[in-house]
Formats: C-alpha cells, sequence, structure tokens
C-alpha cells in the first residue's frame, strides 16, 4: 500500500524556510527567506489535512486550490500543482512573497485551529512557482485564435496586468497604458526588494510582452494622452491606476523640509538600489536614511517597507509611532516581527502633535490611550494631555496610507462617476462603470487594498469583458 503523504500535522511540527540573520539581512535588499528544498517542501505541504470545508481556500480573495495543489506537492507532481495553483492566480510567486497570509489562507488553517501549527501556504506557493519558472514550465502567451476586439487598460499595477493575462489569453488585443517606465506599480516601485525581489515581477513583464501584450510606458493619461483618445483607441477601457495620493500630515511644521512621502521614499530607493537608476535626490540625501535619525508615522504595510527599508540605508536609527496598540494595527505582525529583529523600535499609542526645525530636527509627539470602540468596532485613540515630548529626528517619513486621485478632472472627464472618498463607482464583481466599455478595478475601486484583491478583480473584470465581447458577437451574428 501506498504511503499515506497527507495529514501529518500531528507527527511533523510546522517549519519556515530559513531565515537569514537580522544583522546579515540587514546589510542588503535581498529576500530574507531561503527557498525550500523539494523534500522539505513535500513534508510541510504533507501537513495538510485535507479538510473538507478548506477555510484557507475561502478566505483567499483568489480561493486558490490550496489543499490541491498542497496534496500534488506532497506527492511530489510539482508541475500538476503549479498548473493549479496558476488556474486561479496569475501571479501566485508573487501572492507567495508578498500576501499577509497570517491574516488570510494560513491565519484559518484548520490545523492551526487545533493548536498544531498552520501549513507554510505562502512558501509552499513561492516554491511551485519558482520552480516552475527554473524547470521552464512557465510558457508564453500562446492564444487559441486572435480576436478582433482590443482593450485598452489604464495602469500596470496586478489589477491592470492580471487584466491584461486574462484578455490575451483568450486572444483579445490589450495595450498598457502606465505612466512610469516600468510595468509592475508598487510591485516594481512600492514594494522593496527584500520583500519582493524585482526580477520575479520583471520576468512576468516580459512573459505579458512576449505573449503579445503592447506596454506604452512613460505615458500619463491627461497629459501624453487624453483619457477620450483612449476610449477611441478601444472596444473596452479598464481603469486600474490604483491610488497614489498620500495623505497629509496636520500640525505645526508639517511642511518642513525633511518630511517626506513613504511613495517618494521607496521608489527613490527601488529605483537606485534595484535597478541602478540615476536618482538624484536620492544622491544628495533628500531621500536616503543613510546616518540619520529616522521617524515613520504609520502602521500599516507601507510604514513596515519604511522602518526596514530606513534600515538597510544605514539610519542611525529609526522609529516607528502608531497611535493604536500593537494588536489593533494593520500591518502584518510578521512584517513587525522582522523589523523588530532588524533593531525597528515601536513607539505605541503615540500620534505626532508637530514637528520642529528647518529642516524637521524633532518631533513633537502626544501620548495616546484607547478609549471607546468607533463605528468599526475599534478602539478610539484618545490624547493624553501634558504627555507631549520631543523625539530627534533628521527625516521625518508620512506612511499614512493613499487616497485616489482626483481621475474625473485630471482626466478631463466628469461624467466618469467617483465615491465621496474619490474612488471610481464600478459595479462590484464586473467592475462595470456607468460609462458604456468603462471598467475599473483594485484600489481604485476599492480604495488603498492588498495586491491578491488587485488581482481578483482584474481577473473577474477581464472575464465580464469577454462576455460582454461574446454577447455582442452574438447579436451581431444574429
Amino acid at each position: 500500500m501506498a504511503k499515506q503523504p497527507m495529514l501529518k500535522f500531528v507527527s511533523v511540527g510546522r517549519d519556515m524556510p530559513q531565515k537569514r540573520t537580522a544583522e546579515e539581512r540587514a546589510r542588503d535588499f535581498q529576500e530574507i527567506y531561503a527557498e525550500f528544498a523539494e523534500r522539505k517542501a513535500e513534508e510541510q505541504a504533507g501537513r495538510c489535512s485535507q479538510c473538507g470545508v478548506p477555510y484557507c481556500q475561502s478566505h483567499c480573495p483568489l480561493h486558490n486550490n490550496i489543499p490541491d495543489w498542497l496534496r500534488l506537492t506532497a506527492e511530489g507532481r510539482l508541475q500538476e500543482a503549479y498548473e493549479i495553483s496558476q488556474a486561479t492566480n496569475t501571479f501566485p510567486e508573487i501572492c507567495g512573497r508578498i500576501c499577509p497570509q497570517d491574516r488570510l489562507c494560513e491565519g484559518n488553517c484548520v490545523i492551526e485551529q487545533s493548536g498544531h501549527g498552520t501549513v507554510t501556504i505562502g512558501a509552499v506557493e513561492k516554491h511551485i512557482t519558482d520552480t516552475a519558472w527554473e524547470e521552464g514550465w512557465v510558457q508564453p502567451i500562446a492564444p487559441a485564435s486572435e480576436r478582433p476586439e482590443s482593450v485598452g487598460i489604464i495602469g500596470a499595477g496586478p489589477g491592470g496586468l492580471a487584466a491584461a493575462d486574462v484578455l490575451r489569453r483568450a486572444g483579445v488585443q490589450v495595450t498598457v497604458y502606465d505612466r512610469h517606465d516600468r510595468a509592475g506599480g508598487l510591485m516594481t516601485y512600492g514594494i522593496p526588494g527584500f520583500k519582493l525581489e524585482k526580477e520575479v515581477v520583471m520576468r512576468r513583464n516580459v512573459q505579458l510582452e512576449e505573449g503579445g501584450v503592447t506596454f506604452q510606458l512613460n505615458c500619463a493619461v491627461g497629459e501624453d494622452i487624453t483619457f477620450a483618445e483612449i476610449r477611441e483607441k478601444h472596444d473596452a477601457v479598464i481603469i486600474a491606476t490604483g491610488v497614489y495620493k498620500s495623505r497629509e500630515l496636520q500640525g505645526p511644521g508639517a511642511g518642513a523640509p525633511g518630511i517626506v512621502r513613504a511613495i517618494d521614499f521607496l521608489t527613490a530607493s527601488n529605483r537606485a538600489v534595484n535597478f541602478g537608476d540615476d536618482v538624484p535626490e536620492f544622491e544628495s540625501g533628500e531621500l536616503n536614511a543613510k546616518g540619520k535619525r529616522v521617524v515613520v508615522i504609520g502602521g500599516g504595510d507601507t510604514a513596515m517597507d519604511c522602518v526596514r527599508t530606513s534600515i538597510r540605508q544605514g539610519a542611525t536609527s529609526v522609529k516607528c509611532l502608531y497611535r493604536r496598540d500593537r494588536q489593533n494595527m494593520p500591518g502584518s505582525q510578521r512584517e513587525v516581527a522582522n523589523a523588530e529583529e532588524e533593531g525597528v523600535q515601536f513607539e505605541w499609542l503615540t500620534a505626532p502633535k508637530g514637528f520642529k526645525g528647518e529642516p524637521v530636527s524633532a518631533v513633537v509627539v502626544q501620548k495616546m490611550r484607547l478609549g471607546a470602540p468607533d463605528a468599526t468596532g475599534r478602539q478610539s485613540p484618545e490624547i493624553i494631555e501634558g504627555s507631549d515630548y520631543d523625539e530627534p529626528a533628521d527625516l521625518v517619513i508620512k506612511a499614512l496610507g493613499f487616497e485616489a486621485e482626483a481621475l474625473p478632472t485630471l482626466w478631463d472627464t466628469p461624467e466618469l462617476e467617483v465615491t465621496r472618498w474619490g474612488t471610481v463607482k464600478a459595479e462590484f464583481t464586473t467592475g462595470a462603470t456607468a460609462l458604456p466599455g468603462v471598467y475599473a478595478v483594485g484600489d481604485i475601486v476599492r480604495g488603498a487594498s492588498l495586491v491578491v484583491w488587485a488581482i481578483r478583480d482584474g481577473r473577474d473584470c477581464a472575464e465580464a469583458v469577454l462576455r460582454q465581447f461574446d454577447g455582442a458577437a452574438a447579436v451581431a451574428a444574429e
């Protein structure tokens, strides 16, 4: 009888790929986890209980067939595991690296609830697809036949690229417009290399281009081309711009030199360190933490990216101010733990009241306490009067989240409906807007969210566009 490859969670403990020491990894921008060896991946995948109701799958935004590809991995059938993984996820090697598994699939694993430690789903997912690339199982897009319809996609982030992938596989002619010089959006310029090495993103961009997707880069809609012109050129348009407008700080001195936006800081670092670009603001020190006392304000994943980047750039100290406590912060607890290991100090229940110096030399910090729950159920932070103190700082990074740009104004398209938050109004499952043939996906609809949700939206929208095309073709044929 063949040996049972699954249900080993009682006899085999949870194990992660080896993590480089904090001292070693703080000196470079390479990913911090090593790869699983094939035998270790099989062993860890074999811990899956193959439960009848897979909460890991239902709590994954893409509803990935996680139990199936874990079983195939445990059985040594890695190419089949890749095919199953790729069937529902355009970028499994990216999700395996940057998804907050502790809040999604792994956080809802049945054996985790029973006290045996979750299956290391993300690490196995990464192993499967990295192996697929190495073995040549990832093939260029090759549609069975070409279609005459054309789609323009505005934004080359995860939502736009996921939609482009699905549409090209169906034979649709796809053009992606993006204002940056490389595709990938925040995956390219926002997320640091120690979480997502840039070659991982670039090889997907190459795959899309070789598969027939046309990229119009360095192309700002509203400046280099109008939204009306894009609509005129294509049978459908998908808006996938993301949200890039940073929330601003308030208080005296908030506009002082030395107070910078997180997106500017991270983009400069990614360009200079990961791509070797000439970035004057990085070289001058304006967007470089080297030798500085750094204070990052915010508690989300962007703030975690900023504090950990600052450590690697050689900051003399890095502190993170967050107005709630550790249990109530929105960022990944795994990222907080990594940051603490690397030398970041977290100042919980603190918020900036103002800033001193021109350029900035200190943050005036006020201490907080948690009061009654707000409308969302989270306890609201309240100021403790008379608790102010000065926190020395040479560089202050604002990581307070992102908001939507005013697209109707920027694109001279007042008929594009937006919410009171500036996000585009779109149908929940299809992304359809009130404008005929115009769709919207990802953060520009949801507000700042996860890469995996943008991928889900892009795939769903592409399927809706294909249904629209098929319906129109059927009517024309009658």
